[in-house]
């Protein structure tokens, strides 16, 4: 797939946490626009930033080479006003986009976090390319909260190869997230969206994680799900004879069925839990 990858230079690097993210953080950071990945189900498809683009999701990617500093001076700022910073990173892109073996971009921003640390970082990702920043984020968890969020839709790479074909592989990330886990840092699995699984997958996360998050398509797209339909993803689902997946209560079962192999407390569901206590 062809990519069209621009530079360019942001006004801002901090957006004012709102909708989704109101539960609790108060800015979110998106080291890039676009994204590599392309999830078919991706509910920003159905943002502006892409629905006034020429361009389909997938296919373009805009590397905010100033985030760093814009990071530092948005920061300082923000600690004259005394101002608490709990940070998503994030939620319009994966942050560890291919190119950020490159370009480093995540890893800039987190070399300033050192020097001017949030209260909170969770970063949210599907890429094992974080592995390679264990050691900032080693140093970072002793001057502030970190948690590393790894997506990890489903336990089955058939599945994975159905609605999400560019992202990487879910035994490369379960690596990753186990690799994360063991330094010491906290970790959660994401279930998000809940796509279908076996009935091993609460023991394939066992060890790797510290809480465990279920989100749907129905109940995580930001508009009760008419995002998720608008691209086609009950057709998708019927078309892979999956449609008992693709049920407004499916958290509630997804939910009950993980509780059983894990304490209630590390199992934390949609929106009204998306912010770890």
């Amino acid at each position: 797939m062809a990519m069209q990858i621009k530079e360019i230079l942001s006004k801002k690097i901090l957006t004012e946490a709102k909708g989704y993210l109101d539960v609790g953080f108060t800015h979110s950071l998106n080291p890039y626009s676009g994204c590599a990945f392309a999830c078919r189900y991706c509910y920003v498809r159905e943002m502006p930033i892409q629905r006034f683009k020429e361009i389909p999701w997938g296919e373009w990617l805009d590397i905010k080479l100033n985030a760093a500093e814009n990071y530092r001076n948005e920061m300082i700022k923000l600690r004259k006003k005394n101002k608490p910073v709990v940070i998503f990173m994030s939620s319009a892109t994966d942050p560890y986009q291919p190119i950020e073996r490159k370009a480093k971009i995540v890893r800039g921003i987190l070399e300033e976090m050192l020097e001017n640390p949030p209260d909170y970082l969770q970063i949210q990702t599907r890429s094992p390319l974080i592995t390679r920043d264990i050691d900032l984020l080693t140093k970072l968890k002793e001057k502030c909260k970190v948690l590393v969020s790894m997506t990890i839709e489903t336990d089955r790479e058939d599945i994975k190869r159905i609605f999400a074909p560019y992202a990487p592989g879910i035994k490369l990330r379960l690596k990753a997230l186990k690799e994360v886990h063991d330094t010491g840092i906290t970790t959660q699995a994401s279930i998000s969206p809940v796509l279908p699984f076996t009935p091993d997958f609460p023991n394939v996360l066992n060890g790797i994680v510290d809480h465990i998050w279920i989100d749907t398509l129905t109940i995580g797209d930001g508009s009760n799900g008419k995002r998720s339909e608008r691209l086609g993803m009950p057709t998708v689902f019927e078309e892979n004879d999956l449609s008992k997946w693709y049920r407004k209560n499916i958290h509630a079962a997804v939910e009950k069925y993980f509780k059983k192999y894990y304490p209630s407390e590390m199992v934390r569901v949609s929106k009204e839990e998306a912010f770890p206590r």
